[in-house]
């Protein structure tokens, strides 16, 4: 039962990561109907402002807390400008070519982010702090559950909390919610699309650099291609919930986590991969629109 409650958590723990990351991806699809694959490597860069500002104010004998909070404070504020740039740079003057136009520019935006954090750093795993303290209360269930996993789910229950408050109540949420109906339809309400479509990326890659944060300090290491690996995973945790859907993209990566976790208990790590994307494509065949997507007609 103990290793049971431990695969789980774990795989509890990494569903939280995917669907921070997952929201992203559902939440500029929703929008505007593109796949960002960029954001992943947004992800990453969070990760590595995070610790290029962790390694400098720990030398100037910063307190751990502080680290933490001004560390993720800058990643959030350096990975939502990369989020609006590649915004502006790759898809707005794309916004009425055909729809593989910008598909293609987003992957090549993908590689371009991910060689200039190899050239800039270096294609060696670096070591990230544990910038998550420890809890006297937990002490005893650390072999079952870690603080860091703990901060990690937390984490992630206020923010998804607070963005569908925010979704639902606030007038850029309204705003959200009216583009992502009908384009025109909102312009000819006065809505401003492109404000709206800048702070979908700018609150997608937010939420991104939270999830790279936390990720790294718990696992303890990163380098230049972890963003391609959790955003393709990511992006699968959001199809498989239902593409434009942000409770689906919650969902899809929490039964993404555990099934990699209990395939990796259970069965083999070597098989991680496989029961994940297997189950991906058992319900695309027998659902495609993903579990809490929505399938709609098209007018022919």
């Amino acid at each position: 039962m103990e290793y049971f409650l431990h695969l789980f958590l774990g795989g509890l723990t990494r569903g939280s990561i995917y669907a921070l990351i997952a929201l992203g991806y559902t939440m500029v699809y929703g929008i505007i109907e593109l796949i960002n694959f960029a954001h992943g490597e947004i992800y990453m860069l969070g990760a590595f402002t995070a610790l290029i500002v962790a390694s400098v104010l720990t030398l100037h004998g910063f307190h751990e807390m502080a680290i933490l909070i001004l560390a993720s404070l800058t990643a959030v504020v350096y990975s939502a400008a990369y989020g609006v740039t590649i915004e502006k740079i790759a898809y707005k003057p794309l916004r009425s070519a055909p729809r593989l136009s910008p598909l293609i520019s987003a992957i090549g935006m993908s590689i371009f982010l991910q060689n200039y954090v190899l050239l800039a750093q270096t294609s060696d795993f670096l070591p990230f702090p544990n910038l998550i303290p420890s809890f006297g209360f937990m002490r005893e269930y650390e072999h079952i559950f870690s603080p860091s996993e703990l901060v990690i789910v937390l984490t992630t229950a206020v923010v998804m909390t607070a963005l569908t408050l925010f979704i639902r109540v606030s007038r850029v949420g309204r705003a959200m919610r009216a583009t992502a109906q009908d384009r025109t339809m909102a312009m000819l309400a006065g809505v401003d699309v492109n404000k709206v479509i800048s702070a979908t990326f700018v609150i997608g890659s937010a939420l991104a650099a939270v999830g790279g944060v936390l990720i790294a300090s718990h696992i303890g290491q990163i380098n230049f291609y972890i963003g391609f690996i959790a955003g393709i995973k990511a992006f699968t945790a959001a199809v498989l919930g239902g593409i434009g859907s942000i409770p689906g993209a919650v969902l899809g990566g929490f039964i993404l986590g555990w099934t990699e976790s209990f395939a990796t208990g259970y069965v083999s790590s070597d098989y991680e991969d496989v029961f994940a994307f297997a189950l991906l494509v058992l319900i695309l065949i027998f659902r495609p629109a993903g579990i809490l997507g929505k399938t709609t007609a098209q007018k022919v």
